[in-house]
């Protein structure tokens, strides 16, 4: 199991640079399974989850070639079926592997999925997935090693309502739908940058979307897309949490590829807390000013909310504003598993199961530890921590670099899962550090 030991209180300082969003990149390589014809899609991160679904695409017949300057083409003139047991293996713990039912089932009729893993951050069903594929015609044949999908008919447009926004979901309907016959109305939909992406993506391809006001997508399918050229949306999250290490260590970090427009909600926060930040052509520079941070109230939501995936480096970071700041987390319910070893490291945090710090949510009558409360400043020691999952993992590490002393972290190939070359990039910044296999 891979390690990094290290000794933190140093500043980071430098520049680091993001490429295409993990939420958008996998997302958009299952879309060139729909097309006749190759995509090449450019900034595409050298990161595991990428290397997972180029896997698992290549297992089905599609021809990869991803270059060092993150260039990627995906021929899928020969798509062919997959036998369960390599789709298994390849998948590992990713929850891709459902978002190429519609494609698998558009072009071969049939698709194969195995039991489906991911971050334990909270409940993840796909039993929701399959249903929305139900509703297109899909049948569905739940075996002792997975899931075998058919569509005898073909798939045919539907009218689906979430009850819940979900940017799965809204994935699993936009790439079942394009190629689907007739009309399909989507209540209730995502409207996240990714989402606004890749709906970009198959515009290009040859599909007919409309985005309404009011969470309403609309597709007109049809019967054949073709290629597409497409430089992805950088990595808001990654951006994010590098932004959260600059504040937590008292550092000077510019991400360069990072843009304001898909940042504004946390721009505001983060200067909210006491950070200061300036925005550049080619990025953003995110600093600690000096003085005191500040508390704030915080409540995840969906676009254009506080994004889940904001909060949990951004917790470290408020562990040193002075007063109680809270998180409301109605995301995810069980995101606040990381905080455990932030206590450990000396960190202040109540967890509780109420809707603290805004309005009732979801959760607040599911008996979830959904809300946190952070008292500060306190200061942080080092510890030996094991990662959990991707952004807590991520957390974790900005912990041992803004504390004082040495500090163990264990399972760190979690993190590559979604920041690209983080060990390097974390050397560029200046932090002290080794790394074990």
């Amino acid at each position: 199991m891979s390690q990094i030991t290290v000794r933190g209180g140093k500043p980071l300082v430098g520049r680091v640079e993001v490429r295409g969003a993990k939420n958008l990149v996998t997302k958009a390589m299952v879309a060139a399974l729909l097309g006749d014809a190759p995509s090449e899609l450019r900034d595409v991160p050298h990161i595991s989850d990428v290397e997972v679904v180029s896997k698992l695409l290549q297992l089905h017949g599609v021809k990869i070639e991803h270059s060092d300057d993150g260039t990627m083409s995906l021929d899928p003139t020969n798509v062919k079926s997959a036998r369960m047991v390599d789709i298994d293996a390849h998948a590992g713990s990713s929850r891709i592997p459902i978002l190429f039912c519609g494609p698998l089932l558009h072009q071969l009729g049939e698709a194969f999925i195995p039991d489906l893993g991911g971050c334990h951050i909270g409940d993840r069903p796909i039993d929701y997935h399959l249903e929305v594929l139900r509703n297109f015609g899909a049948v569905i044949d739940k075996q002792p090693n997975g899931i075998r999908l058919s569509a005898p008919d073909g798939l045919k447009g539907a009218k689906i309502s979430l009850p819940y926004p979900s940017v799965g979901a809204t994935e699993q309907v936009l790439l079942t739908s394009v190629r689907a016959e007739g009309l399909t109305e989507l209540t209730g939909a995502a409207v996240e940058p990714e989402i606004m992406d890749l709906i970009a993506i198959l515009q290009k391809m040859g599909a007919i979307i409309s985005v309404d006001t009011d969470r309403v997508i609309r597709i007109e399918g049809v019967k054949t897309l073709g290629g597409y050229s497409h430089s992805a949306l950088f990595d808001r999250n990654e951006a994010a949490s590098w932004a959260a290490a600059a504040l937590a260590t008292h550092g000077d970090i510019f991400v360069g590829g990072a843009r304001q427009q898909e940042m504004m909600t946390f721009l505001n926060v983060f200067r909210k807390v006491g950070g200061a930040f300036e925005i550049h052509d080619d990025g953003i520079r995110f600093y600690h000013p000096g003085g005191d941070l500040q508390p704030v109230v915080i409540e995840t939501d969906v676009h254009p909310g506080f994004m889940t995936d904001w909060q949990q480096p951004l917790v470290v970071a408020l562990t040193q504003a002075k007063g109680l700041s809270i998180v409301h987390e109605t995301v995810y319910e069980n995101r606040f598993g990381f905080t455990d070893a932030l206590v450990q490291m000396g960190a202040q945090i109540q967890i509780y199961r109420e809707c603290l710090g805004g309005n009732p949510c979801r959760f607040g009558q599911r008996n979830f530890n959904h809300s946190a409360v952070i008292s500060g400043p306190t200061p942080l020691h080092g510890a030996d921590i094991r990662v959990p999952d991707l952004r807590g993992g991520f957390s974790h590490m900005v912990a041992a670099l803004a504390a004082e002393g040495i500090s163990n972290v264990t399972n760190v190939q979690l993190i590559s899962r979604g920041y690209e070359h983080f060990l390097a990039k974390l050397e560029a910044l200046g932090a002290d550090f080794t790394y074990t296999e």
